[in-house]
């Protein structure tokens, strides 16, 4: 062993340590790789940044810009929102096939965003119905990442596995070339989730809610003159069964109805007291339907051409949190002054969650006017420019920037969903390879107005792109130091006289152990290379070598860290380490056992 595969060692112990402990977010792990590598001179400048050019991280890139497209436009809503209807199904078959469906999605779409829809949509029946969202989520989160392994396209780790074995000579993989294998892998942790669900909690613990934002807002609206609402009912106009959105109260001639029934007919005037979400909120805001009351007449700034214009440049809806002694405190959407929010204009409020009453975050039904209150949030329309000055205000907390909110259309949805199907058949039949096909897709995304070039910078998560541009030179170090080599001829002389079901199942074990605590793409990044070079130095065929480090990476069931959807569902406060332990461990058994077998089988 040289000094040169000491320090690399040193710096990959350290690498390990500090993905495990999480003492520093990814992207800084990665620039520490790139650093590290570069002054104990293993690698090059130009080898030490050439995972940014690299085809597995632009591709990623390219995947991840057409995921926020499908998510923006409602393609993930739409394929997932059919899924409400097996409310009635017994709790017994509907894991298993919420399982399924969210594995098939998954093995197309980007796993963290299906699983981000699935919660929303289990969070709903879990309130509508009583269904236990701990029955369903950690299935979800599991078979969510089965489904990614599922394609060469469901997962970054496989793309960039691929693109590791084709730099080191291997044939690269075809888009369904190990499809069949991520479908017996699938079918065999539903089966064994699903008889262990009944060791899962039984009771939901926690609202989902509050973790992913989706408590609603409470708006007033006046029906339009010509608005298309005059005339139909509540009912008609928000269906009894919409979960999104709910009349609270409607004001007609100064007369208020505190529950305006399904049936009442609305007339222009009338003024409604709305409770929804910032979608149905934006919606109704550009139907033209729904006057959205937002400030006092006589607040309201001069309108002349250069104050619309200024209005209508570079909107963004922004959420401000009320803290104690701030200024805006017992005022209402009615009240609160155009020049109270420099220029930004208010929408809705959010009332506060009560830890007394949680149920209660309305407002005192005596009163016409919603006043805010220490913990609420209010939600303004404000220019770029204005923006500045509201960072600026005591007091006040600005919690999310929604920033260029999409309204889609059925339209949209159906051409989006036909370019992710243009990508899947362009890579799927090899007319070319998937960096094309997905750059492809991204130009058409980007050119057909599907998604907004600007907002792809804000929603992209960098962090996945820094850690694998800088992981990938430590592939490189590891070639440059014959560190690969060497751990190859230490593992031949333990692999000697074994069987070749042996050497896979040891190869399989010590990759899934290692993404149980490390990062499953810094896993395939370290391990794949000593996969292929065991593979040459055996003279035996390297693919199910490469495939042996491509599932295994990905099956980190038995702790809620080594991949990103285990660590959401974890952090809701529903699961005890304890349930990924036992059900992910029996999980990731039973796969290790049934790799073993088939990968070894093809030797």
């Amino acid at each position: 062993m040289t000094l040169e595969i000491i320090i690399l060692f040193v710096i990959i112990i350290a690498v390990i340590f500090l993905f495990a402990l999480e003492v520093f977010p990814v992207d800084k792990i990665a620039f520490f790789i790139m650093v590290s590598l570069l002054l104990a001179n293993l690698i090059t400048p130009e080898e030490a940044i050439s995972g940014f050019p690299s085809p597995a991280t632009i591709t990623v890139l390219a995947l991840m810009i057409i995921a926020i497209g499908l998510e923006d436009n409602g393609v993930i809503d739409w394929l997932a929102n059919g899924l409400k209807k097996l409310r009635g199904l017994p709790l017994f078959f509907m894991v298993p096939v919420f399982m399924f469906i969210a594995g098939g999605i998954s093995a197309f779409i980007n796993t963290t965003a299906v699983v981000l829809v699935f919660v929303k949509i289990i969070d709903e029946l879990s309130d509508k119905y009583d269904i236990p969202n701990s029955k369903l989520l950690l299935p979800l989160s599991f078979a969510g990442i089965i489904g990614g392994s599922c394609t060469l396209m469901g997962t970054s780790t496989n793309l960039i596995v691929n693109a590791v074995a084709v730099k080191r000579g291997v044939e690269k993989f075809s888009f369904f070339e190990f499809t069949w294998l991520g479908a017996i892998f699938l079918i065999i942790t539903i089966v064994i989730v699903s008889l262990m669900a009944r060791f899962l909690p039984k009771k939901k613990k926690s609202s989902i809610s509050n973790v992913y934002d989706l408590d609603e807002f409470i708006t007033r609206g006046i029906v339009s003159k010509d608005s298309e609402l005059i005339g139909k009912n509540i009912k008609e106009i928000f269906g009894s069964e919409n979960e999104d959105i709910e009349v609270i109260r409607l004001k007609r001639n100064a007369v208020i109805n505190e529950h305006p029934g399904k049936y009442t007919t609305l007339k222009e005037g009338d003024q409604l007291l709305l409770r929804c979400n910032i979608e149905q909120l934006i919606k109704l805001k550009e139907s033209g339907d729904l006057t959205i009351i937002r400030k006092s007449e006589k607040d309201k700034p001069e309108t002349d051409e250069q104050n619309e214009e200024i209005l209508e440049q570079n909107i963004q809806v922004v959420e401000l949190l009320m803290l104690p002694n701030s200024p805006l405190i017992g005022k209402s959407i009615k009240t609160v002054g155009w020049y109270d929010l420099h220029g930004a204009v208010p929408l809705a409020i959010r009332k506060r969650r009560s830890f007394i009453n949680p149920g209660r975050r309305i407002f005192d039904k005596k009163s016409d006017d919603i006043e805010l209150r220490v913990g609420d949030r209010l939600l303004v329309e404000v220019t770029e420019n204005d923006l500045e000055q509201l960072h600026k205000m005591d007091n006040i907390s600005i919690l999310q920037e929604h920033s260029d909110i999409n309204i889609t259309t059925k339209w949209k949805r159906n051409l989006t969903l036909g370019i992710l199907l243009l990508v899947i058949v362009l890579s799927a039949f090899s007319i070319f390879p998937i960096l094309k096909s997905s750059l492809i897709g991204c130009f058409l995304m980007i050119f057909l107005r599907c998604i907004n070039l600007g907002k792809v910078y804000t929603q992209v998560n960098w962090q996945i792109i820094f850690l694998l541009a800088g992981m990938i030179p430590l592939g490189v170090a590891m070639s440059n130091t014959g560190a690969d080599q060497w751990i190859s001829d230490s593992l031949l002389k333990l692999f000697e006289g074994q069987a070749n079901y042996v050497i896979i199942g040891l190869l399989f074990f010590v990759t899934m152990f290692l993404s149980g605590f490390i990062s499953n793409n810094a896993t395939a990044i370290i391990v794949a290379p000593i996969a292929i070079t065991i593979a040459a130095s055996l003279k035996l065929d390297p693919k199910p070598f490469i495939l042996a480090v491509l599932f295994a990476s990905n099956f980190s069931f038995f702790t809620p860290v080594g991949y990103q959807t285990n660590t959401i569902i974890y952090g809701m406060g529903i699961y005890k380490f304890k349930h990924f332990l036992i059900i992910g461990g029996v999980v990731s058994i039973a796969l290790w056992i049934t790799a073993t077998i088939l990968l070894s089988g093809q030797l």
